[in-house]
């Protein structure tokens, strides 16, 4: 066997044991030391795969993202879309502890531009100018993790308090606008629906600017 390809596999068992612990113990039990003592090295032996742990997580983000399926090439942008979005929120639900690392690393790695050219070719597609493509999915990928980070994280969540209990812990001239709200805050919220509100609405505005075809 060769070289590198024994080194590719002993990665792959390394971003294995990554996720493992992140997702056990959540990003701060990510250190070199526990990866080592996971794969049987020490930390300065995963040097020798990894040059440091920003380039481990760097290549950790391409470890989740290469399960976020590829749209058809052959569908309309819209549903190119939809399917980029709908694929990365399920990665989060698969690695609810790792996610968030996507929101702090840059895409660097062909695992992660692989996953976002495919938004380029939608935006282009739905007729954005070419010198718009870029901000258009920054401000896409942008709604999609931060909802995705967000619902896995328990950021969405009531805490220990419920709405109204929280909202009565300050005074109406406080709190005014969650005051006039009122009980509207305490019925509950269908995460799936509104996570389709919100692509409608992005698709939309693609759609306001874009001068595709329909």
């Amino acid at each position: 066997m060769a070289m590198g390809k024994i080194n590719q596999e002993r990665r792959e068992e390394i971003l294995s044991a990554a996720l493992r612990i992140a997702e056990n113990g959540g990003l701060a039990a990510l250190s070199m030391r526990a990866i080592g003592a996971e794969v049987g090295l020490t930390p300065m032996a995963l040097y020798g795969y990894f040059a440091s742990k920003d380039e481990l997580l760097d290549w950790l983000v391409g470890r989740v993202l290469q399960e976020v399926p590829l749209p058809d090439p052959e569908a309309d942008w819209r549903e190119r879309l939809l399917a980029c979005a709908r694929g990365a929120r399920a990665a989060a639900h698969r690695y609810p502890r790792t996610f968030s690392v996507l929101l702090n690393r840059p895409v660097v790695l062909p695992e992660a531009m692989r996953v976002v050219d495919p938004l380029y070719g939608a935006l282009m597609d739905a007729g954005i100018p070419h010198g718009r493509v870029a901000g258009w999915e920054r401000m896409f990928s942008t709604f999609v993790l931060g909802f995705a980070v967000s619902e896995v994280s328990g950021r969405f969540g009531e805490g220990n308090l419920g709405t109204r209990e929280r909202r009565e812990r300050l005074d109406p001239r406080e709190l005014p606008a969650h005051h006039r709200l009122g009980e509207v805050l305490d019925l509950p919220v269908d995460w799936d629906a509104e996570f389709e509100e919100g692509l409608a609405r992005l698709v939309a505005m693609v759609e306001a600017e874009g001068t595709g075809p329909a």
